[in-house]
């Protein structure tokens, strides 16, 4: 969410990449947020891999897409803090900005105890409306093996897919805010969200754990330039709705791993629910 780029005051981000993107070289394409030696960028000669690592010094580490994007396909592989990551939170997310009325699309991953599952949050904002939040447990542990996380964002919908299983759909209403004019950059995080990240923030950074690393890989993007232009292919993903199989397994993950849904949540909206809410 928005809250982690003001949390590390730095515009941090994202990103690993295959060999085609590094020959291009990685910091031509990228900013790094925090000190060099907490964003690490290794290549084996076929795939290139980032790790962000996290200590007391640092507070937190990522790195950000020069480029921006207005509508696209974007995906990478993570492979998730092992062992006791309570208070941590790993992300990869789309934005505007950190304006009031910033567009936003998040993909987080909350730490948890040792043993306990990891909570991945998805998030929309849209002219500075948020709230709208969907979390899963994740049904494969995310820490063993590197694992494929995909945002489709075209103006009729957000997709967000785990491992090419779509989760969750963001439908866009012509009379309701919906992130269609903004470019936005890609980022990928990892900082420190004791306060709310464990169990409502009950559950606190245990230091003598760290360093904290995650891993990054197979970044893709098949995305339209911030001016409009799109690449060959964009068709693909430019009008994507989910069809029925596809809506079935969205039904299959909120009946089995949802574990919050905004339009569930009353003691948040007292005076009733999203317009959203009615019109699934």
């Amino acid at each position: 969410m928005a809250s982690s780029s003001s949390v590390l005051g730095l515009s941090l981000a994202v990103l690993a990449m295959a060999a085609a993107v590094s020959e291009a070289g990685f910091y031509d394409r990228f900013d790094v947020g925090g000190s060099g030696d907490h964003v690490r960028v290794t290549d084996d000669g076929k795939t290139q891999q980032v790790a962000l690592v996290m200590d007391r010094g640092s507070g937190g580490a990522g790195f950000t897409s020069r480029d921006k994007y207005l509508f696209g396909e974007f995906s990478v592989q993570m492979k998730l803090v092992g062992g006791n990551s309570a208070g941590t939170v790993t992300s990869f997310y789309l934005t505007s900005g950190e304006g009031d009325g910033h567009d936003e699309i998040d993909i987080e991953f909350m730490g948890n105890l040792s043993g306990d599952p990891y909570v991945m949050n998805t998030n929309v904002w849209a002219s500075g409306d948020g709230k709208k939040e969907h979390q899963f447990y994740l049904w494969f542990d995310p820490t063993a093996d590197f694992h494929t996380y995909k945002i489709v964002w075209n103006p009729k919908n957000i997709i967000f897919q785990v491992d090419d299983v779509p989760v969750r759909t963001f439908k866009k209403y012509d009379d309701l805010p919906y992130p269609s004019s903004k470019p936005m950059t890609v980022h990928s995080t990892l900082w420190d969200g004791s306060y709310w990240a464990t169990r409502h923030g009950d559950v606190k950074i245990d230091w003598s754990q760290a360093p904290f690393v995650v891993n990054y890989r197979e970044y893709y993007a098949n995305a339209c330039a911030s001016n409009g232009a799109c690449p060959a292919g964009s068709d693909a993903w430019m009008s994507k709705q989910l069809d029925a199989k596809q809506l079935g397994t969205v039904a299959w993950a909120e009946r089995n791993y949802m574990s919050y849904d905004y339009c569930d949540d009353g003691w948040r909206f007292p005076n009733g629910f999203p317009a959203e809410c009615f019109r699934k």
